[in-house]
Order: structure tokens, then C-alpha cells, then sequence
């Protein structure tokens, strides 16, 4: 054998043990992440246990646009998963499979047991029982194949991108979509070590590790996010989401919480203030990754602006079925309640923040009771139906602008699926 075949047979070998090493090193990431997995879906978490103080809004906007019956849901959801072309939920896949996060995993494991918000939303993000996770991304990706390229971008569509409808960066900002509002909520599980009772909440240490956990896995799903961002390589868009992430900060600093993180109502509030408070910490995101999904294909300002009223009013439209749960259905949703749900701000407009003196966060099991009745017996709640409704029709009026396609029918169908 000459000297060349063996140098080229030695560089081959080192680049197969390479690749093995990459992949056992890929392969531990995943091993790690389906054991942590497998931990979670077996962590049994009462719904009337308590959660240590939080620094931030509660459980506002956590729900994973889960607000309709399961069977609804579940069936717009896997509809609209078929039009895409594959299942969204895992998304992130990629990301999560990642030697970085796998070390994060892998201290991950160390909360189990322990009752750090971190381990809820970590359970919520990796399993959920009755709903499709990672939705804000399909959202995005139905979207972009019910708009098409735009007219200047025609002639620049691959053959196979043609195929599918949707560009491979329009995947991957519905990527980044995910990946931000991921980061927001596990940010959100860091908690107020001063508020701390170790014998209700656990040894302060725990707690202490968990935020360290919560603040590093949030900052590295941001940093990809970024680094995803910056890989679209259009500064328009770079600028649109980037301000919804700013807008994700700023909805810690509306006036809806007091010093130790429990929702609050202000002197002087109005309905304003609740649907303000919904577009910075939900609208936002999902209203401004609709319109750089059409960016990011050329259409015109117009097509933009509608895709951005449709992400705006869907936001709408699932927080308020998600805040009216308690009192449509307080056998089950009840623990949701908040002072700053939507009848209750209605209610809080009509009648007078005084009329709420009464009730201090966090509100225990017997003010929630007080409050359902009291909502129930204005036309608070009836209100909010209405106005569920109302945006529910905005959002399907801005996909007029689109032609008529099975991934509309799908936006559409998921539209009715919440206003349920």
C-alpha cells in the first residue's frame, strides 16, 4: 500500500472515531433526556400543594393554548400537524439533544423531589397529558403555507420548498419561536428565596440550585434563539423579534404584581390594562413571529400587518378562555384564578377595585369560591364570552387577505377549537 493510501486510510479512521465519539456523546444527551423524561411523567404533583412564591406573574400564560375540550383540541392540533408535513412537538428536538443541555439535564434530575416551580414546567414542556405542546410554532409554519411566497420571491423557491409551502427559515423561526417562549417560562420558575418557609417549601439549598438551573437553561435556549435569529440573516426580522422579547421583560413591570411577585390589582385599573398585559407577555411573540414568517418571503406590508392582527387576536382569544375556565368550570380549573383574570379586571372596571378589597394575593381556596360567585352574578362574565368571541372573528377575518387552503381551514379550525 503507497504512503498516500495510508495517510488517507489513517485520516478516515480518526474521523470515524471522531464521528462515534459525537454520536455516543449525542447519544448520552438523549439518554439522559428520556430518563429525565421517564422521572417527570412519574412525578405525581397535587394540584392543591403549595408552590413557593414566584418573581413573576404566577401561572399566567403558562397553558399551553389549552383552553378547549381536549377532543376539539387535540383534533384541530393533529389536523393541522399533517399539513405541515411532520409533528411540532418536538420542535426543539435538536436543541434539546445538544451536549450543552444534556449537562443541564443531567443536573436537572437533582430537583426531583423537591418543589421547585422548575420541576412543574419542566413536566408541563416535556409531557402533557390531555394537549398538543409547541403550538405557537405550528401556528407560524401553518401560516407561512397558507400565505406562499411572496410575489418577489417566486422565481427564487426551490422545487421541494414549493412542494411543502414553507421555506426552511420560516421552520426555523417557528423554531425560534418555540425556543423563546420556552426560555420565557422557565425564567419564570425562579423564586423569591426571601419568601421562603423551609419547612413548607424544603431546604433553602434546593431552591437555590433550582434557580441556578432555571436562570442557566433559560439563558441557553435564549442564546440559541439568537443564534438562530441571526442565521435568518434579515435585519427586519432580527429587529421584530427581538422586540418581542423585550416585550416578554416589560410584562414583569406592569403594575399586576407587588414587590413579592403576587398578582394585584392597582388603584385605578381598566380592561386596558388586561389586554396590555396580554400582549406583551403572549401576544407579542406569537403576533410578530406571524408577521416575520411573511417578511421572510417577501409579502407586501399589508400581508403583514394582517398576519400580525391574526397572532394578536388568537392570543386574545386564548387568554381569555383561559382565564374564564374557573368560572365556566371551577370543579377543575379553580386553582387558576387570579385577581387579574379577565372577569374579575371586567368585574374590577364596572364596580371599582374596591369592590375586591377584600381578597389578597395569594388568594386561598375559599376567596376564589367568593370570587366566582360574585362574577357570576354580574355581567362580567358574559362580557368576556362575548369578547372571546369578538376576537375570535377578528382573527379569522385577517386570514381574508390568504387564499383558500387546507392550511387555513386549519388556522380557522384552531381558531373555533379555543373560542369553544
Amino acid at each position: 500500500m503507497c504512503s498516500h493510501s495510508r495517510i488517507l486510510l489513517r485520516c478516515l479512521s480518526r474521523a470515524l472515531n471522531n464521528q462515534t465519539k459525537h454520536f455516543h456523546s449525542r447519544w448520552r444527551g438523549r439518554h439522559h433526556f428520556l430518563s429525565f423524561s421517564r422521572n417527570l411523567s412519574n412525578v405525581y404533583v397535587s394540584p392543591r400543594s403549595r408552590v413557593p412564591k414566584l418573581l413573576h406573574l404566577g401561572q399566567r400564560n403558562v397553558g399551553l393554548w389549552s383552553s378547549s375540550e381536549p377532543s376539539d383540541w387535540n383534533k384541530a392540533v393533529s389536523n393541522a400537524e399533517k399539513i405541515v408535513g411532520y409533528p411540532t412537538s418536538f420542535m426543539s428536538l435538536r436543541c434539546l439533544l445538544s451536549d450543552e443541555i444534556s449537562n443541564v439535564v443531567l443536573h436537572m434530575r437533582k430537583l426531583v423531589g423537591t418543589q421547585h416551580p422548575l420541576l412543574r414546567t419542566a413536566r408541563g414542556l416535556v409531557y402533557d397529558g390531555k394537549h398538543g405542546l409547541q403550538t405557537r410554532g405550528l401556528i407560524v409554519l401553518l401560516l407561512s403555507k397558507a400565505a406562499g411566497p411572496g410575489p418577489k420571491l417566486e422565481g427564487e423557491i426551490l422545487e421541494k420548498d414549493k412542494i411543502t409551502g414553507i421555506c426552511p427559515r420560516q421552520r426555523s423561526l417557528a423554531e425560534v419561536t418555540e425556543m423563546i417562549h420556552t426560555a420565557n417560562l422557565i425564567h419564570k420558575g425562579v423564586v423569591n428565596l426571601s419568601d421562603l418557609d423551609p419547612v413548607l417549601d424544603g431546604p433553602v439549598k434546593d431552591m437555590e440550585f433550582g434557580n441556578k438551573m432555571a436562570v442557566l437553561s433559560g439563558d441557553f435556549l435564549l442564546a440559541n434563539a439568537s443564534t438562530g435569529l441571526a442565521e435568518l440573516k434579515n435585519t427586519k426580522v432580527v429587529e421584530i423579534m427581538s422586540s418581542a422579547i423585550g416585550d416578554l421583560m416589560e410584562a414583569e413591570f406592569t403594575g399586576l404584581r407587588d414587590r413579592r411577585g403576587n398578582p394585584v390589582l392597582p388603584s385605578s385599573v381598566t380592561f386596558s390594562d388586561w389586554l396590555k398585559q396580554t400582549f406583551l407577555s403572549s401576544g407579542s411573540l406569537l403576533a410578530k413571529s406571524c408577521k416575520s414568517s411573511m417578511e421572510l418571503v417577501k409579502h407586501s406590508d399589508h400581508v403583514q400587518e394582517q398576519a400580525f392582527e391574526f397572532g394578536c387576536n388568537m392570543a386574545y382569544v386564548q387568554q381569555l378562555n383561559e382565564d374564564m375556565a374557573p368560572f365556566l368550570n371551577p370543579v377543575e380549573f379553580l386553582d387558576q384564578l387570579t385577581i387579574v383574570s379577565a372577569p374579575v379586571m371586567k368585574y374590577a372596571e364596572t364596580y371599582g377595585v374596591a369592590s375586591l378589597d377584600t381578597f389578597t394575593s395569594p388568594l386561598s381556596s375559599s376567596d376564589r369560591k367568593q370570587i366566582v360567585s360574585m362574577i357570576k352574578s354580574s355581567q362580567s362574565l358574559n362580557e368576556c364570552l362575548a369578547l372571546c368571541e369578538e376576537y375570535g372573528q377578528k382573527a379569522i377575518q385577517a386570514l381574508d387577505v390568504f387564499p383558500h387552503s387546507d392550511a387555513k381551514k386549519a388556522l380557522v379550525n384552531i381558531v373555533e377549537a379555543v373560542m369553544k
